[in-house]
């Protein structure tokens, strides 16, 4: 069975950076590496921020000191107050070559480099393009303090060009809306993103006028915000942990099957993807997915396989409640906890995320255990309750999340 062929867009991205790299690789061979040591010393940092790459929060690939560094070298003008000899050629062959030398480790670990390499050329190229053919017509010379708002602006423009690009990448290797991805990668741009613009601005412009002993000094500041970040990713990581493991209790206690929270945990953020929540949105209704039957723990007696969504409707408000009630003492974003309240609640008066678990969950319980017609079986029967107990727009997205997966049946654990 061959492999299925990858996205237009994604295949057409991928195309335009190797071809970018590969002319520039071979002029730079053909013409020759001028000024060997600002290269090296450049190609070294880029290297090193590329080994010390890392997937941050939600799920983005991280190399803030590599970003900074190439779209430094990018803008270097001059070089301890010399003009430098290098053009586009050879700023993307050098950021190229080093950018592959720390992603050495990361594919030996099986991590996907392709879309972080071709975005990380055509970002660079872009500044190259932009920065290298009008300083070396001498277009800047004696700008004064314009000449680094120039940097700033080129930076800018790099950086709003990269979250477009890595947007349209995910739109097309997910199929999820472009718009709330575009927006959650501009958002990210604020946070590290501004500093990775300062840093590049700020190192090309020291270089420029002190040397490349400047290189330290200025990437350092980056490099422990690096460490802190990490550090706040992997706190993040253990309290999603923790959260999904008190979410497990009703497994333990024999109130739910065995990995239910996980899976509708799952779908519902499929769903809310397709919908066009934000990553903070998504985060909330995540957890709350996790938690949504914690309240089962306060029966006398479980509910046959956790099934809660053929409940009166008066015994689900009071799981509900009682499910608020526990996510609170937890120290949870109350926001989670009002999601688990309201899960019971009339549909029009349902927040969003509320309604998502509500259906997600109904689906998973219909479905669970019904045959290989389950989930066909178990979509309909939510369509058909969309009139009153289920947001037709939420069905509507749960079955385009379905159909891409084939309406594969939940499994078992």
């Amino acid at each position: 069975m061959s492999a299925p062929r990858p996205p237009l867009l994604l295949g057409l991205v991928h195309a335009c950076a190797a071809l970018l790299a590969t002319v520039c690789l071979l002029t730079t061979l053909w013409s020759g590496l001028n000024e060997r040591g600002t290269a090296l010393a450049f190609g070294v940092l880029v290297t090193l921020g590329e080994l010390t790459r890392w997937t941050a929060a939600e799920g983005r690939e991280a190399a803030p000191l590599g970003a900074a560094a190439a779209l430094s070298y990018a803008l270097l003008g001059a070089n301890g107050g010399q003009p430098s000899e290098h053009g586009v050629a050879q700023v993307l062959s050098v950021v190229l070559a080093a950018s592959l030398l720390g992603s050495v480790p990361h594919i030996a670990r099986g991590r996907p480099v392709l879309d972080h390499l071709a975005r990380r050329v055509l970002t660079v190229g872009f500044a190259a393009v932009c920065f290298q053919p009008l300083y070396n017509q001498g277009t800047f010379h004696g700008w004064g303090t314009a000449y680094a708002l120039v940097l700033l602006a080129i930076l800018t423009l790099t950086f709003l060009c990269d979250a477009l690009l890595a947007a349209a990448l995910a739109r097309s290797r997910t199929r999820w809306p472009f718009g709330p991805l575009l927006r959650d990668e501009l958002r990210a741009t604020l946070g590290i993103g501004s500093a990775v613009c300062a840093t590049g601005a700020v190192m090309a412009l020291a270089v420029a006028v002190a040397g490349l002993w400047a290189l330290p000094v200025f990437s350092l500041p980056l490099l422990l915000t690096q460490m802190s970040l990490r550090r706040y990713t992997a706190v993040r990581a253990t309290y999603r942990q923790t959260i999904a493991s008190l979410a497990r209790a009703t497994e333990i206690a024999g109130y739910t099957p065995a990995g239910h929270a996980r899976r509708v945990a799952a779908l519902s953020r499929e769903v809310g993807r397709d919908l066009g929540l934000s990553e903070a949105e998504l985060t909330v209704l995540e957890y709350a997915a996790l938690m949504h039957d914690i309240g089962q723990l306060s029966l006398v007696d479980p509910v046959p396989a956790g099934a809660t969504a053929e409940l009166p409707a008066e015994e689900q408000r009071r799981i509900a409640l009682l499910g608020g009630a526990v996510v609170r003492q937890t120290g949870v974003n109350p926001q989670v906890a009002m999601v688990v309240e309201r899960l019971a609640d009339p549909c029009p008066e349902q927040p969003v995320a509320a309604r998502i678990v509500r259906a997600v969950n109904a689906y998973e319980e219909k479905a669970r255990d019904a045959g290989p017609g389950g989930p066909l079986k178990a979509l309909e029967e939510l369509r058909l309750g969309t009139a009153g107990d289920y947001a037709p727009e939420v069905v509507g997205s749960l079955t385009r999340v379905l159909s891409r997966d084939c309406l594969t049946p939940p499994a078992a654990g």
